[in-house]
């Protein structure tokens, strides 16, 4: 039995993955592709739109979700370095912002495609100076109502190697928002990881550029994740068995007595060996004495024979 068959172009392709990888319902999807073709030999059109809806969806989970090296293969195709192309189906999943203040002309809220869902959205756009002099590149958001909104760049600048050489460089920036001029600025979720080609730090003025833009989602803190995960039958059964204290204090550790703990003043110890060396000495002194004792002895007597003589 033979299956089914549509016209299929780039931009409904990618749209079947975009919403395969969302909660969007494949029912809902706004089709803007063309489901049509002319037969180029008797010039009929074939027209495919009344089985729009009977086009299958894509599992969950199926998504463009490019890593740090395949993003610069892509700007390298763009570019056209080496002879490269870009993929026929590129701009479907990387459009170009051609706006004269780059990706910084509106809030990343409205740019096209972008949720606050998680998902992740890339566009391709040219670097542009903030001022006509110096280096310095535009980073404040052009219509902003709310105040003043910039993105600021966090953490050091990262290589990007290909093949053992580094081919780019990736940037990480957040959205601040300053309510009042001179206000302290607030951290919005609203992240940025811009990538260029090169090795240096900043991007050249006009180079094209990919930036990866997503709303950060709020995350739980483990302790408070902790406190979700316990139920009231856990907190119930916690209070309603108390563990009884130990009533026995244990004995505190023996301390050992060194001879560097001894302070100035106390008596000293007296080892074996000074023992003995105090005994050979006691030993010495009453030989001598004894033989002294002799000697005087000796010639008393010597000189009293002398006088009766």
């Amino acid at each position: 039995m033979a299956r089914s068959s549509w016209l299929v172009d780039s931009n409904r392709i990618a749209t079947k993955i975009r919403s395969a990888s969302g909660a969007t319902d494949p029912q809902l999807v706004n089709w803007t592709s063309d489901p049509t073709r002319t037969c180029p030999n008797c010039q009929h059109t074939i027209d495919n739109s009344d089985v729009t809806q009977e086009w299958p969806g894509l599992p969950r989970g199926v998504k463009f979700d490019p890593s740090d090296q395949e993003i610069i293969w892509h700007l390298l195709g763009k570019v056209g370095v080496d002879n490269l192309k870009p993929h026929p189906f590129l701009d479907e999943f990387i459009p170009t912002v051609n706006e004269d203040d780059g990706i910084c002309y509106t809030h990343p809220q409205n740019l096209p495609g972008v949720k606050q869902d998680g998902s992740v959205s890339h566009f391709f756009h040219r670097a542009i100076k903030a001022y006509n002099t110096g280096t310095r590149k535009r980073r404040k958001i052009h219509g902003a109502t709310t105040g003043d909104v910039r993105w600021h760049k966090t953490g050091r600048t990262k290589p990007v190697h290909l093949d053992g050489v580094q081919k780019g460089c990736k940037k990480i920036m957040v959205l601040y928002l300053s309510p009042a001029k001179g206000g302290k600025p607030e951290k919005t979720n609203w992240v940025m990881h811009q990538y260029h080609l090169g090795t240096e730090e900043d991007e050249r003025e006009g180079q094209y550029v990919i930036s990866k833009v997503f709303y950060q989602q709020q995350q739980l803190k483990q302790s408070e994740k902790n406190e979700v995960e316990v139920s009231e039958e856990d907190i119930m059964t916690v209070r309603g068995d108390p563990v009884t204290p130990k009533s026995v204090t244990p004995a505190p550790p023996r301390a050992e007595r060194r001879h560097s703990d001894m302070n100035y003043g106390q008596e000293p110890i007296i080892s074996i060996v000074q023992v003995t060396w105090i005994s050979i000495l006691h030993l010495v002194t009453s030989h001598c004495i004894v033989r002294m004792l002799r000697l005087g002895v000796d010639t008393f007597v010597l000189f009293a024979s002398l006088l009766q003589g």
